[in-house]
């Protein structure tokens, strides 16, 4: 039989979405991100963290059979064949007007708008500080920075757009702003008052890809969700991403260098 999202993670179908999440971590840890299998992972996980997603992948598993022997004068009955992994509820299917083009580069090199997923959690203490000096407890300080600063270098509102653009760079290196950031985000200030284009960015998980051997570079994987409003579409569309993000710690502060989705 063709294995379940479930079976990838190796969870159970009635798993917590903390089970799935730690089950997703564990498996892409000593993975390399060209690793065929780090990619699969990464689907499983999106469907399964998702409680939309996976609520119409679970319709689509095959039942139970019960192992039993058909009571006398009945006909054994066939299991349908199993849905195939990946057919998960299918995507919303991404529909821009003028704007388009500036928005797919922006999330090719990316900014940062200040919304934070998670108001309630505190960034642990900087590794150089307090005597944490673990690759692991920088590792997950990058990760919890990574995961406040995607979401306004994934953001902006035409009504106000120099604003958002001095938001993300607080969460950026000089030479990633002056680089990436800023000529893409000038195309952005050039369409999106006419389109009234707002992008928003909401962070449903991350993980920690690799770390470098001084603990000094981090590469954090998130997922996204970035609800799109403009002037032809007033009903939020929804987009999913994978996003990664290096980070680098640039005078105890981490900040972001690279974004690839």
């Amino acid at each position: 039989m063709t294995p379940s999202w479930y079976d990838i993670l190796d969870v159970e179908p009635d798993a917590s979405a903390e089970e799935i999440r730690a089950a997703w971590r564990a498996a892409i840890a000593d993975l390399d991100p060209a690793d065929r299998r780090f990619r699969t992972l990464n689907q499983a996980a999106e469907v399964l963290l998702d409680p939309a997603a996976r609520s119409a992948y679970d319709a689509t598993l095959v039942p139970v059979v019960d192992d039993a022997p058909p009571a006398s004068g009945d006909e054994p009955v066939e299991p349908p064949a199993p849905a195939p992994v990946g057919s998960a509820a299918p995507r919303a299917v991404r529909s821009w007007v003028l704007v388009t083009v500036a928005i797919v580069a922006l999330l090719l090199v990316a900014a940062t708008a200040w919304v934070a997923t998670r108001p309630d959690e505190e960034l642990l203490p900087a590794a150089s500080e307090g005597g944490v000096g673990s690759i692991e407890a920088s590792a997950q300080e990058a990760e919890a920075v990574a995961r406040r600063a995607i979401v306004p270098v994934l953001s902006y509102d035409y009504r106000h757009l120099d604003e958002d653009q001095a938001a993300a760079h607080t969460f950026m290196t000089s030479s990633y702003r002056s680089g990436s950031y800023d000529p893409l985000f000038e195309t952005i200030k050039e369409n999106a008052p006419s389109t009234k284009t707002v992008v928003s960015t909401q962070v449903i998980d991350s993980g920690i890809v690799r770390t470098s051997a001084d603990d000094d570079r981090v590469e954090v994987l998130l997922f996204v969700n970035r609800p799109i409003t403009n002037k032809a579409y007033k009903t939020p569309r929804a987009s999913k991403d994978q996003v990664t993000v290096t980070m680098v710690r640039v005078d105890g502060d981490w900040l972001i260098d690279d974004l690839t989705t």
